[in-house]
């Protein structure tokens, strides 16, 4: 089996090409990415980066400039796993569209014009619309109306809707839509804070962690009243995209761990239990300011989507794929935010920095 990863050289995709090199039915690995590992010197290449062969691909480049190479690198694909995205703290918001949007186009319709017979979306919870009122978790069902202040939600949305309008168009493509929870892990500790905290919440947090009493990571976690947050390894997700592509298995997919973590858990987890309460009107606010003078990085859309409040119900692909997380989310926080103070980074450039 050939598979074509594209943006295979991110936090996910890395972790998806740990995944398929461990499986014995995946005899070929194409990566796509706009930066890719490079063995002349400029970049090193190891494991798992070296399984893949590579293809430069920029999404946003001229139109025949992306057909020749997702042509090139989709011939004889046996399946197709999407996950270029552009990342949260883009501020051109034009190429971010065209990323987004413009790339997820180009690559169903190489899909179909290859004759490649699966095609694997990496969605998000952030597709769902705000959860219910009873706050009780959200099957794959529950409406896609998205969070309209997030344009990453609202653009993951319409990526989906090219793919209803692909599978109708083609019955025989098999489309399946994978929707995770937050997906972490120590290796992308680097390019989590450059997207999510940028330099000056980054040199900030490093600071306060000096502070931090023996045992813990921060001095005090800030904790938005109501906050519940569904948290997985990278490799958890990267092992359920690999059962959906030996199975060919079609449909939407959530991915979450049981239950969730909360402000309270947070703060356990990394202060020694301090915390400080913050009202969710006092973090938005704050959030808006110092994204509109650019200190950090990511717009209020984020705070808003992940105070919709979806929870995840997994039941489907633990039904179908015979999956479960194999870590704790508790244990993947830490981990994370170790790395994240650490500036840890692993084998790729978007990991490195």
């Amino acid at each position: 089996m050939r598979v074509v990863v594209v943006g295979a050289s991110g936090n996910v995709g890395t972790a998806v090409l740990r995944a398929l090199v461990r499986e014995p039915a995946v005899t070929s690995i194409v990566g796509v990415a706009r930066r890719v590992p490079r063995a002349d010197g400029s970049s090193t290449v190891t494991f798992p980066h070296s399984a893949a062969e590579w293809v430069r691909v920029d999404l946003t480049d001229t139109q025949d400039a992306v057909v020749r190479g997702l042509d090139r690198a989709f011939l004889g694909a046996d399946a197709v796993i999407h996950l270029a995205w552009a990342p949260p703290s883009a501020r051109n918001s034009a190429r971010a569209r065209r990323l987004n949007l413009g790339g997820t186009q180009a690559v169903v319709d190489a899909v179909v014009r290859g004759g490649v017979p699966h095609l694997v979306l990496g969605s998000t919870s952030g597709v769902y619309a705000p959860g219910p009122a009873d706050g009780s978790p959200v099957d794959e069902e529950w409406p896609r109306r998205g969070v309209p202040t997030s344009s990453y939600s609202v653009q993951k949305v319409a990526a989906e809707r090219m793919l209803d309008q692909a599978a109708e168009t083609h019955p025989s493509l098999v489309v399946t839509r994978v929707r995770p929870a937050l997906m972490l892990q120590r290796e992308a500790g680097a390019e989590l804070a450059r997207y999510f905290l940028g330099a000056l919440g980054t040199r900030a947090l490093r600071l306060a962690a000096k502070r931090a009493p023996e045992g813990a990571l921060l001095p005090v976690v800030p904790a938005p009243d109501g906050l519940r947050l569904q948290v997985m390894h990278t490799d958890d997700a990267a092992d359920a995209y690999r059962a959906v592509v030996v199975g060919r298995h079609p449909g939407p997919f959530n991915l979450a761990p049981e239950g969730w973590l909360t402000g309270d858990d947070l703060a356990d987890l990394l202060a020694g239990g301090r915390k400080v309460a913050v009202s969710s009107t006092a973090a938005r606010s704050g959030l808006s300011v110092a994204s509109r003078l650019h200190l950090a990085p990511i717009d209020v859309g984020w705070y808003d989507m992940a105070r919709a409040d979806v929870v995840l119900d997994a039941s489907r692909a633990r039904e179908l794929l015979h999956w479960a997380p194999e870590h704790d989310q508790g244990d993947v926080l830490r981990e994370t935010v170790e790395g994240v103070l650490a500036g840890t980074g692993a084998g790729s450039p978007p990991l490195l920095g």
